[in-house]
């Protein structure tokens, strides 16, 4: 079996995650950003990806970066096959993104080169784009700049809302 890292923060992350567990791909490691302050009361809150991990008993690490050496050398020892990494908000440097065997894969909410960046799908319904999409790449340096590897692209109707492009 695979040796697969796993990279994301919001919903649309946990999607992809109960996707391969779904599948039988249990990650090694689950990454995604630490609690934040949510609500009126500033309650510290998980992301969705990381209770989603813990509810299936994954391993999860929430390092505030990369710049530290400790958490590069933690991700590395995880001598993985692949990292997927799904709207994580962190840049990888190299360091990270090349220490999987085969490299490590970004999915992107747009039909890249368009929307690199955060909030793909709100930008493209205020930018009136008419169709949409997903983009598979290969990450390398620079935001969302890798080879890609597959698109799906989905037409945007007139009344779709970030939320019902996102359930598409």
């Amino acid at each position: 079996m695979s040796r697969i890292i796993f990279a994301g923060t919001p919903d649309f992350a946990a999607v992809h995650l109960q996707a391969l567990l779904d599948n039988g791909i249990k990650p090694v490691a689950v990454y995604t950003q630490p609690d934040r302050p949510a609500g009126r009361g500033h309650k510290l809150t998980p992301s969705p990806v990381k209770s989603l991990a813990l509810e299936h008993g994954l391993e999860v690490r929430t390092p505030l970066n990369f710049k530290d050496e400790a958490a590069v050398a933690d991700f590395v020892a995880l001598k993985a096959d692949v990292a997927i990494v799904v709207a994580y908000g962190l840049l990888l440097p190299k360091a990270v993104f090349a220490a999987p065997r085969c490299g490590s894969i970004n999915v992107h909410g747009s039909l890249l080169p368009r929307w690199r960046g955060a909030a793909p799908i709100q930008r493209a319904l205020l930018a009136g784009d008419k169709e949409t999409g997903v983009t598979i790449m290969q990450i390398a340096a620079g935001l969302d700049s890798g080879d890609m590897l597959a698109k799906a692209v989905l037409p945007i109707a007139d009344d779709d809302t970030a939320g019902s492009l996102f359930d598409k």
